[in-house]
């Protein structure tokens, strides 16, 4: 039986911590918020949105409904909806189309329900759906999406972004931005323990070289720091994240559903998966909060100093860069396997304006705008975006890249000279490429659930072993989804 994990702390201490780090979650999101508001502040939000949508779906208005933007209000999603309403404006005048950005509040779960039974009551008339990239699959199953021009998709976009659009090879959506799993550090408490080169840029292959630079800060621990890395293991999708992670990484890792989203996983592949995912989480390497923890928590408690390493997603860049000095941050690939994350746009299929919303989304999806997402702070789904010897992003945006005469700015990202984040053309692209997706399955609420309930126990304080972890999960996932002996119908 493996031992139970250690437990330091109280109920009342538990409050106090999550509070504390909340508060500087929140202070590092505004700060991350570096762009200014839209040409015209067009966002709309939530029902009241919705409500207008139905209204107006007749007129020459097209609605996009998508999650919160990241970058603040005003952010580059509305500026680059506000650049296409502009194009519209010259070309047509009076008689132009013009889109609106719908922002929907609420979690991802959240924000997936209010869209189903949005499309599926007819209660709102939304034309463009940012999706998140696992929810492809069941909206393009339940026909809720229709198919899209394949020539959105061409030979610049990542490979790997591309194949998260696609549900029975049919193309369903375009990649609007994608996200990726990242390894932050703090080169100053690797030089302090003592490390030879601080530097790791370049990237740490395996997680058994990741462990030997932990114990080296172990045996000489910096001020303020208590253990090697945190993520996020609280009980939602970054728990799922770091587990599909850890499997796709293992020897002989499950591969869990087949090309028709039908379960394909076996008990030992399971196993395998779970020893790999409990090495990296034990007790001796793991921040102990990370188990309660999500991404505003474990960017705070990075951000405190309290470890070396963080697995975090590409936006952590910039909001970690305006609160430490230089020489106390570095990014590289995750070691192993990252799991890809992002957003895709399709058209509802119950838009009356298919076609102008097929011509929006290209716009979206374009090598301009994908240059202004990245200098932004997302990922690009291009790869010509991230280009250091062509002048693709030459041009810079007003999302936070200096401008020529614009004075001193407030934004402490490191850049390149087109104005994208210092590290994307290396480290970004390169994680981007050797991403693996989570399983592709019209199920994907249902295997998730079932994957974090599962998983559960490993972080209790009498866990049980591999085996037993493995066979609850197996039967978990075999009552979650469709296998190949056994079909469901919807």
């Amino acid at each position: 039986m493996t031992p139970p994990r250690s437990r330091r702390f109280l109920s009342v201490r538990v409050a106090h911590v999550r509070a504390t780090r909340l508060a500087v979650a929140l202070a590092l999101a505004f700060t991350a918020a570096c762009t200014g508001g839209g040409a015209d502040g067009g966002t709309e939000r939530g029902a009241s949105a919705g409500a207008a949508a139905g209204s107006a779906a007749d007129s020459r208005h097209i609605f996009v409904a998508s999650g919160r933007d990241v970058t603040g209000k005003g952010g580059i999603r509305q500026q680059l909806i506000d650049d296409w309403n502009a194009d519209q404006k010259k070309e047509a005048g009076d008689d132009a189309y013009r889109a609106h950005l719908v922002e929907l509040s609420g979690s991802a779960d959240q924000q997936r329900s209010q869209l189903l039974g949005a499309l599926q009551s007819g209660s709102a008339r939304y034309d463009v759906l940012n999706l998140d990239v696992t929810w492809i699959p069941e909206f393009a199953a339940a026909g809720l999406i229709g198919t899209l021009d394949e020539s959105l998709i061409d030979d610049d976009v990542i490979a790997s972004v591309g194949s998260t659009a696609r549900w029975n090879q049919d193309l369903y959506a375009a990649p609007f931005n994608s996200d990726v799993g990242l390894l932050y550090y703090r080169p100053d408490y690797l030089e302090e323990a003592g490390l030879r080169d601080p530097d790791l840029s370049e990237g740490v292959e395996t997680w058994s070289e990741l462990e030997e630079v932990i114990d080296v800060v172990n045996s000489r621990k910096p001020r303020k720091y208590e253990k090697g890395w945190t993520t996020q293991l609280e009980s939602y999708e970054g728990r799922t994240v770091n587990a599909i992670e850890a499997f796709a990484s293992a020897d002989n890792g499950p591969a869990l559903t087949d090309g028709e989203g039908r379960y394909t996983g076996t008990v030992q592949g399971l196993e395998n998966g779970v020893t790999e995912l409990r090495t990296r989480t034990a007790d001796p390497l793991t921040l102990p909060d990370a188990d309660t923890s999500d991404e505003a928590e474990s960017l705070s408690d990075f951000a405190a100093g309290r470890t070396a390493f963080l697995r975090h997603w590409p936006y952590a860049y910039g909001a970690l860069h305006q609160i430490f000095e230089a020489g106390q941050l570095g990014v590289m690939p995750l070691p192993g396997k990252a799991v890809l994350g992002g957003q895709n746009l399709a058209v509802a299929r119950s838009s009356g304006h298919a076609e102008v919303a097929e011509d929006l989304i290209r716009f979206l999806t374009g090598p301009k705008s994908q240059c202004r997402l990245l200098q932004a702070g997302f990922a690009a789904t291009r790869e010509s975006a991230y280009d250091e010897g062509a002048d693709t992003c030459k041009e810079k945006s007003d999302n936070g890249a200096p401008t020529e005469g614009s004075g001193e700015s407030t934004d402490r990202m490191p850049r390149d000279d087109q104005g994208r984040p210092a590290y994307a053309s290396r480290t970004l692209l390169t994680a981007l490429k050797n991403a693996a997706q989570r399983p592709r399955t019209p199920h994907y609420g249902a295997f998730t659930h079932a994957l974090i309930t599962a998983l559960g126990p490993l972080f209790s304080d009498s866990p049980p072993n591999d085996r037993q972890l493995a066979e609850a999960l197996d039967k978990a996932l075999r009552e979650a989804l469709p296998t190949a002996d056994r079909r469901w119908i919807d």
